[in-house]
């Protein structure tokens, strides 16, 4: 049976309206949510447990908000719900991120982990990877199916077509859409999830190396222009060629 850990993330919705407030994004009214591609990598890590036997346990980094993402994912069907937090901790940069889930994975006893193979709010996608080399681990992204026959089996697209790639014990698998269909909490599963305990966890993590200067929204895009008939072809195809960059 397997030991298995799926991370997620609390990330603004992607439906939301994103403003700037000073030299800082201000996020205080939009609605969270767990990342899109964390979804799938929840669905795979079920998908392990039902084939193979053994947990999932739901980890996250961050403060109490994100309890609501990790019950969420208990509503989904995973075991245990975990965060890893200390207060101490202010704009943590990847390197800290990923030393503090690491630790706490190996805290856990992981055989394996999942998770999306990037996060919606920064688009990195160096999470899955970064804590694979942490913990002197296989590592294998973008996966699109998986299949538990025994053996664990990834398929992961390559130019021109597709690699299946059997995957060892102690692994991080990050996971892309593919043919993952996701599926949705049950009443009796969000009831469950209502009255779950998160676990609380800590780590030693280092110092962050970098930081934020500032942020700030893209300039505005020009107005687009409006071109009809025929006449206009040879015009359309110039600005196609040498601003558009297209042709």
């Amino acid at each position: 049976m397997a030991n298995i850990v799926v991370l997620v993330k609390r990330v603004p919705d992607t439906n939301a309206r994103i403003a700037v407030n000073g030299d800082r994004v201000d996020l205080s009214a939009v609605k969270w949510v767990i990342s899109p591609y964390d979804e799938f990598a929840i669905e795979t890590a079920l998908r392990h447990k039902e084939a193979s036997g053994g947990t999932v346990t739901a980890l996250t980094l961050g403060s109490p908000e994100s309890d609501k993402i990790l019950k969420d994912a208990k509503a989904i069907g995973v075991d245990e719900i975990v965060r890893v937090w200390n207060d101490s901790w202010h704009e943590m940069d990847s390197n800290s991120v990923q030393s503090a889930l690491a630790s706490s994975i190996s805290s856990l006893g992981a055989d394996f982990v999942y998770c999306g193979k990037t996060a919606a709010d920064t688009g990195a996608g160096s999470t899955g990877p970064g804590i694979a080399e942490r913990l002197g681990w296989a590592s294998v992204s973008n996966v699109v199916d998986v299949s538990f026959d025994g053996d664990v089996v990834v398929e992961s697209p390559v130019e021109n077509g597709q690699a299946k790639i059997k995957i060892p014990s102690s692994a991080v698998i990050s996971c892309d859409k593919g043919s993952i269909k996701v599926r949705k909490p049950n009443v009796k599963g969000i009831m469950m999830a209502k009255r779950a305990q998160v676990t609380l966890m800590d780590a030693e993590v280092p110092s962050p190396t970098v930081s934020i200067v500032s942020q700030s929204m893209p300039e505005a895009k020009p107005a687009g222009k409006k071109f009809e008939g025929a006449s206009s072809a040879q015009e359309v195809a110039k600005l196609l060629r040498d601003e558009a960059n297209v042709i």
